[in-house]
């Protein structure tokens, strides 16, 4: 029986900074961001969106009734949580509509979780295979303003659906895993932005990523030249590069030309929104499939999957048919259409972002265009509101 991907869908803010501005205004070159980074965009993530109100926007629009009658798990993987005990899940899972019995629960470990969540979904799914589980990566990359790590920012959510006889991406049932404890990127319970080490996480990011690369080949028997296109996790897209240029002396010069041009549309979109966090790797494979004309059906992709701090895995999966069905078709055409805002506007949204503490507060949210938002706060309870509702 095959499980994997049957529909995937993003949603991010329909606001962006220009990179090259943001690097002048910053007195940096913006090659420093267009190339040494690989970004051209930023998503500037407004006060009235947070990781629920964008994983619920990601996941909606793709879902049917019948979808939503058949979903009886909900994993949501974030490492910005809006509660320290209650999952985003339970919030997400109001918003969606789904049934009150369906299992709703959060996982984190940086920016591994929603893989975490999609390997427990598949597994969910071979044992009750008339289910459908709803994982979605839904992340705010926050490192502050004027810091390191600003332009490596972004937000957004990528929801999946995972079924029997996907229509998107059927799951190997093989990986390959390590897990380590390393101070490389972290973020306290009293800070609102991570913690970084740049240099050293790089580092551990290609470590892990030749690690859980040749462990899976050895260990399935799997030959470098079977995988069409490799799929990285792209915290941004110069690191996902540097991670495949390590590999490239394993293949021969048509495959190493073959993994680098494939490389190119699976960072396409990534490019254009920034650190996604959790759903990082997902959005990249959303690019892959929409922008790659080469791919074909039954071609095997690798996809590796990384959270500092640290964890990383390496699975694969196999284009079926049907894939462009289940895919965010009007994804480049929504981006396109997003309002660019100056330095000075980002800098505003940035800190004006809903604040941590017991006060009543309200949330400026006319001009969010979404279906889903974030209005406020109330006796210190978040106040969401569905538009369609």
């Amino acid at each position: 029986m095959k499980v994997g991907i049957d529909k995937l869908h993003f949603a991010t803010s329909h606001l962006y900074v220009d990179m090259a501005e943001l690097a002048t205004a910053r007195q940096a070159e913006p090659d420093k961001y267009l190339i040494g980074i690989g970004q051209s965009k930023m998503a500037v993530i407004p006060p009235s969106q947070d990781a629920v109100t964008l994983a619920a926007n990601a996941a909606a629009p793709m879902l049917t009734a019948a979808d939503i009658a058949a979903i009886d798990l909900l994993v949501v993987g974030t490492e910005s949580g809006i509660d320290n005990s209650k999952a985003s899940a339970i919030y997400v899972a109001k918003l969606l509509g789904l049934d009150r019995r369906v299992r709703t629960i959060e996982m984190k470990e940086a920016c591994y979780a929603a893989t975490a969540g999609v390997q427990l979904a598949q597994d969910h799914v071979r044992v009750h295979p008339d289910k459908k589980a709803l994982v979605i990566g839904s992340d705010v990359a926050r490192y502050g303003l004027n810091t390191p790590g600003e332009p490596t920012q972004g937000g957004g959510a990528v929801a999946m659906l995972i079924s029997a006889d996907p229509k998107v991406l059927a799951l190997g049932t093989e990986s390959s895993l390590l897990s380590e404890d390393v101070m490389d990127f972290w973020r306290p319970l009293y800070h609102t932005e991570a913690l970084v080490d740049g240099k050293y996480s790089s580092n551990i990011y290609i470590d892990y990523f030749q690690d859980v690369f040749k462990n899976y080949l050895q260990t399935t028997q799997t030959s470098p030249e079977a995988l069409t296109a490799l799929v990285f996790h792209l915290p941004y897209t110069k690191m996902g590069l540097k991670a495949l240029r390590s590999v490239l002396p394993l293949v021969g010069a048509n495959q190493q030309a073959q993994w680098l041009a494939h490389f190119e549309h699976a960072r396409q979109l990534n490019r254009q929104v920034g650190n996604l966090y959790t759903g990082s790797l997902y959005l990249s494979l959303l690019s892959q499939l929409l922008t790659d004309p080469q791919l074909q059906p039954g071609n095997q992709l690798g996809l590796f999957s990384y959270g500092s701090g640290a964890e990383g895995e390496f699975y694969t999966g196999v284009i079926q048919p049907d894939c462009q069905a289940g895919l965010d078709q009007g994804l480049p055409q929504r981006l396109a259409r997003r309002r660019r805002v100056s330095v000075a506007e980002y800098e505003a949204l940035f800190s004006h972002q809903l604040q941590w503490r017991a006060d009543d507060q309200s949330v400026s949210y006319a001009d969010d265009p979404h279906r889903f938002v974030l209005t406020g706060q109330k006796d210190e309870q978040r106040q969401y509101l569905d538009r369609q509702g």
